[in-house]
């Protein structure tokens, strides 16, 4: 049985403030759940009896049988699903600077739809760090989490203050950022390492992180000189700019 108890605690991680407190986060589903287990350390298991059957050997602190009903009651999501866990928040790290590699900077994304997929698109594309600025989205908030479909499991996320983390870089390698007025990213050189800067959805790079760019880049739409969308979706922009940063490495 999940007691009101638990319930309650469970419901709490939905606020930033409670999972810093508590060091934790939800996840839900049995893919999600599945794909987290040892990657975070399980303090609480939520499932229905003949799923927690079929995972006889899933580690957890606690393990709790529960119904529909008591899962509906403690869900985050608008259709719960058979399982629920409670994992803990990974150690803060110091953000240190990119070693030989490509990694992803966010400059105040805002949307957790958008953070999730950004975190699933460094996944797929073999990129393993993701300094965020202290006001962008936090990355295990629950539509988050289930956004990046496991791929929270790795991809390391570093909340920095971003301006400053970038000044310490000091040139060693290549910032690259997204403009609507920058040079065509089909023909500019890529290098193998170094960090792309993604903006806010609606005003972009900021003025502080801009000065520290030294590469502007821009996708063109097709055919040029057509009336078209004003933007990409910050999401989407990360899509085409590491598509193309790992064509050029093949």
């Amino acid at each position: 049985m999940l007691s009101k108890a638990k319930i309650k605690y469970i419901r709490s991680l939905e606020l930033k403030k409670n999972r810093k407190e508590e060091r934790a986060f939800v996840a839900e589903g049995p893919k999600l759940v599945g794909d987290l287990e040892g990657h975070f350390p399980c303090r609480l298991l939520v499932g229905l009896p003949e799923w927690l059957a079929a995972h006889p050997h899933f580690q957890a602190q606690e393990v709790v049988e529960a119904t529909p009903d008591e899962l509906s009651k403690a869900s985050l999501l608008k259709t719960p699903q058979e399982v629920m866990a409670v994992f803990e928040l990974p150690d803060g790290e110091d953000g240190g600077a990119p070693d030989e590699e490509l990694c992803l900077a966010l400059d105040d994304v805002q949307d957790p739809g958008n953070l999730g997929t950004i975190i699933r698109l460094a996944d797929w594309f073999g990129i393993r760090h993701i300094y965020c600025s202290l006001h962008t989205v936090d990355a295990f908030g629950p539509k988050t989490v289930q956004a990046t479909m496991g791929a929270l499991a790795r991809v390391r996320l570093h909340y920095v203050p971003l301006a400053d983390w970038l000044r310490r870089l000091d040139g060693s390698v290549p910032v690259y950022g997204t403009f609507l007025r920058g040079e065509n990213i089909y023909g500019q050189e890529l290098s193998a390492s170094g960090v792309i800067v993604m903006g806010n959805e609606g005003n972009g790079i900021s003025t502080e992180v801009e000065r520290l760019v030294s590469r502007r880049l821009y996708i063109p739409s097709y055919p040029p000189g057509q009336e078209t969308s004003e933007s990409l979706n910050v999401a989407m922009a990360t899509a085409v700019v590491c598509a193309e940063f790992r064509r050029r490495q093949r």
